[in-house]
Order: C-alpha cells, then structure tokens, then sequence
C-alpha cells in the first residue's frame, strides 16, 4: 500500500470513529429521555454504536496512528437530543430512522468493518421502525394500507397490469387525438394508432422486464448476505432478533425464548430476519418474465381502444366514437384502480378522467394548431 492510500484509509477510519461515536451520543440522549423497555432498547443500540467505535479505534492503533479526542457533539445530535427531552422521543424517532436507513450500507463494501457490522447498522432502521410503531403490532388494517398491491399481487403482475392498461389508454389516445386534430386521413391516424400500440406496448414490456429483474437481482443479494451473515455470526443475528422484538414490546425473556425459537430453524431463521431486518418477503420476489408479460398485454389493451373506431370508419363519426370509449374506459380502469387500492371508485374515476381527458384535450388542440399552420 502506497503512503497516499495508507493516509486516505486512515482518514477514512476516523470518519468512521467520528460517526460511531456521534450516533452513540444520540442513542444515550434518546435513552436518557426515555423509560421502561424502550429506553433499554436505546441504550444497547448505543452500545452497538460504542463497539463499532472501538473497533476503528483499534484499527488506529494497530496501524500506528493517534486515535482522536472525541469531537465535539455534532449540532443535529444536540437538536435530536434537546427535541426528545422537550417533546418526545417518538417525535424524533422518525428522522433517527430515516439517517439509518441512508447508512444501512456503509459497511456492506467497508473490507475494515468486523463481520458483523454490516448486519447490525442495517437492522438498526428495523429497530426503530419496530419503536417508531410504539410496540403495538399492526393490526390487519395498518398492512393492508401499507401492502396494497401486495396483498394480492405477489408477482407485480396486478400492478404492472393496471398502470399498462392506463398507459397504453392515455398516451395512444392522445397520439391519436393529436392526429385527428390535425385533420390528417384516417389511414394516417390509424397507422398512428397501430404504430402507438405496438411501440408502447414493447418499449412497457422491455421496461418493466429490466426494473423487475434488477429489483429481483437486488432482493436477493439481500437474502445472500443476510443467509451468509445467519452461517457465519448466528450469535450476533439472535441479538438483533432480540432487540428487535424488545422493541416491539416484548420483555427481555420473552424477546430471547422467541429468537431462540426461530434460530433453532436456520430457514425459519431465515426467513424471520428478510422479514424484520430487511423488509422482505422471500417468497415475493416477483416474476420479470410475469411483469413484462401483463405489462404488454394491459398496454395493447388500453391503446386499442381509440383504434377500434378507425378500424370501421373514419371522420367525425370515428372521432365521436373513439371519445366516448376513451372516457368510459378512462372511468372503469379508475373505479378499478380505486377498488384495488381500497379508495372512493368514485373519486378515482374522476381523477382518472381529469387527468385522461386534459392530456387528450391538449394534443387534440395542437394538432389542431399545426394542421391549420400547415395546411
């Protein structure tokens, strides 16, 4: 190793130490607030947080260099720290959470960090997330809200379907419109409409095959790090379970019998921690192939409606017609979306329309605009 990198790794050590320690200040400030249960759970997170110091700090030491004094608390410390005193702890918990989550992976690609590291900063978020609920389990209504689609969408097949549907309806109606309105024949909006369907319909498939592959790809580097870290440091993931389940309200004994259970399963094991630490469910990854798929069909299906008039006929009679299959397809695939998503049908129509109807309106308009300066 060079001077210049042995120099960059140190101060990239210290940075770390620095970080460490500030994020165990703020643990002990929120745990000085706090009472009962929540607060022990804040105050082994900052002990978390004091052996991650003392591990760089050791790594200093070992490589010859002065360990710093101890900086200054940091201004967003104080504030976090001197809010939770004024108000509340579960005021801050929210922007605690939010921190965790942007540093969930800073020692994922660290070489220096311990083996444990990396899973224990990410399941801090977990942990306040877990506090954050107030150690109250969720009831059916609280999923529900926050898993939708998931409910009964375990490929993003549903998902992707309903949004091509929409696409294809809204974007090859306003091609069309946007025709039409120039006063271009009805071979030329026809041959506009077909060309809108097919492009759209295979540019939403290719789209949504690359987004769920990457997502897919993305979960399960997740679940490898998570099952090697489960082989390689059982002890420390029991911990994390432990900590966990404290802070959803359950006692010391009765957080350690669970994971204690759990662990003597290594796929239940498994399983639990993509589900409490990483806020995944390994069996719903989802299907590329099923997303691309339903994202294809759902387009052609939404863009064919204004086709299908020009297919018959052609002027004012096929505009008249495709507008009215437009706005009452506008209205199902709302009242539809509404219904999945647990709204008002009525009030998802009506948005559906707003938004359909001004995007048609507008290139209807245009056209309008360059057929005449053309012609």
């Amino acid at each position: 190793m060079s001077a210049t990198q042995h120099r960059q790794q140190i101060g990239r050590w210290r940075e770390l130490l620095a970080s460490e320690r500030d994020a165990a200040e703020l643990y002990d400030r929120l745990a000085a607030a706090e009472t009962g249960e929540r607060r022990a759970v804040l105050a082994e997170l900052a002990a978390v947080e004091r052996r991650h110091a003392a591990h760089w700090e050791t790594k200093l030491r070992e490589a010859g260099a002065d360990v710093p004094a101890r900086a200054p608390v940091s201004v967003r410390t104080r504030v976090l720290g001197l809010l939770a005193r004024r108000w509340s702890v579960a005021s801050v918990l929210p922007l605690v959470e939010r921190a965790e989550k942007a540093d969930a992976g800073r020692y994922d690609q660290e070489p220096d960090a311990a083996a444990s590291m990396a899973a224990e900063e990410r399941g801090h978020a977990r942990t306040i997330a877990a506090l954050i609920q107030g150690g109250r389990p969720d009831s059916q209504a609280q999923i529900a809200r926050r898993e939708r689609w998931h409910r009964g969408d375990r490929s993003g097949s549903l998902r992707a379907g309903v949004f091509g549907v929409s696409d294809g309806l809204v974007s090859n109606t306003a091609l069309v419109m946007g025709f039409a309105g120039s006063g271009s024949s009805r071979s030329a909006i026809l041959l506009a409409g077909v060309a809108g369907l097919l492009a759209g319909a295979f540019s939403m498939a290719a789209g949504e095959y690359v987004s769920m592959s990457s997502q897919r790809e993305m979960y399960q580097r997740e679940l490898s790090l998570e099952a090697q870290e489960l082989a390689e440091s059982p002890a420390e993931e029991r911990e994390e379970l432990v900590l966990l389940y404290r802070a959803k309200g359950l006692d010391r004994a009765q957080a350690e019998r669970v994971a204690d259970r759990l662990m003597a399963d290594h796929e239940v094991a498994l399983d639990t921690l993509a589900r409490e630490e990483l806020g995944l469910d390994p069996g719903a990854l989802g299907s590329p192939w099923s997303a691309a798929l339903s994202s294809l069909v759902a387009f052609a299906i939404g863009a064919c409606v204004v086709v299908i008039p020009y297919l018959f006929g052609g002027g004012t009679a096929a505009l008249v017609a495709a507008i009215v299959l437009f706005v009452l397809a506008l209205v199902a695939v709302g009242a539809g979306t509404g219904a999945l998503n647990g709204r008002s049908r009525l009030r998802s129509a009506a948005r559906q329309l707003l938004a359909g109807g001004l995007a048609a309106i507008v290139t209807f308009g245009v056209g309008h605009l360059i057929g005449v300066s053309v012609s």
